[in-house]
């Protein structure tokens, strides 16, 4: 197994109600789950092939819950990763090189036994991870807007976390809301001002690492 690791922030919409029920060992809210995910890696390596400042992208649709199974994904690596990056980070986030059942991304790969080829694509992240909001955008693929939670009487900003302390994916999500439109191959059709969160990502081949 070739060692790795990355530190960075993800970006995630998926078309459950905010807070998401899979958080909370309960089912999606409109009965299946559909996502769209971007990974903005400030630095990391796998092998001695360094992938600081890489991005990725995944788009994730289940006809049920994520453990149902069955599920269609597709992975997006920035084009201007080299080959040896574009193979390492794919290896990555479909779940190779990783003990079973350490990261999400073993988990989410195992359960989408309908994987498309992996695209080469322009990716843009803009993050403002205090203010949670930002976008995703990869070309010919989906497009994400990310805002803060705001509260329905006042319009002041809300601030809402996530605490996972053993958790496959993260720590502490700042959660948000956020909408999906898609130009690729699988469709995200109901991810309109749903539930989004903001992580840190400190990962390696055994799972999540405390953060510094």
């Amino acid at each position: 197994m070739t060692p790795w690791e990355i530190h960075g922030f993800e970006l995630a919409n998926c078309n459950c109600d905010t807070g998401c029920p899979c958080q909370f060992m309960s089912l999606p809210t409109k009965g299946h789950c559909e996502a769209a995910v971007a990974y903005l890696i400030d630095k990391g390596h796998y092998g001695d092939v360094d992938l600081s400042g890489t991005k990725v992208a995944q788009v994730f649709k289940w006809p049920g819950a994520v453990h149902q199974g069955n599920g269609t994904m597709q992975t997006v690596i920035d084009e201007s990763a080299t080959p040896e990056q574009r193979a390492a980070l794919e290896k990555i986030v479909t779940g190779q090189d990783t003990e079973d059942m350490a990261t999400f991304w073993w988990v989410y790969s195992a359960m989408s036994p309908n994987k498309l080829d992996t695209l080469f694509k322009p990716i843009a992240i803009d993050l403002d991870f205090d203010g949670r909001s930002g976008s995703a955008k990869v070309s010919e693929v989906f497009e994400t807007l990310f805002e803060p939670l705001t509260n329905p009487i006042t319009g002041v900003e809300h601030r809402a976390r996530i605490n996972l302390p053993h958790g496959f994916e993260y720590r502490i999500a700042e959660v948000a809301k956020a909408t999906t439109t898609t130009t690729g191959a699988i469709p995200i059709t109901q991810n309109q001002g749903s539930h989004a969160h903001f992580c840190e990502i400190h990962m390696n081949n055994e799972g999540v690492l405390e953060a510094a």
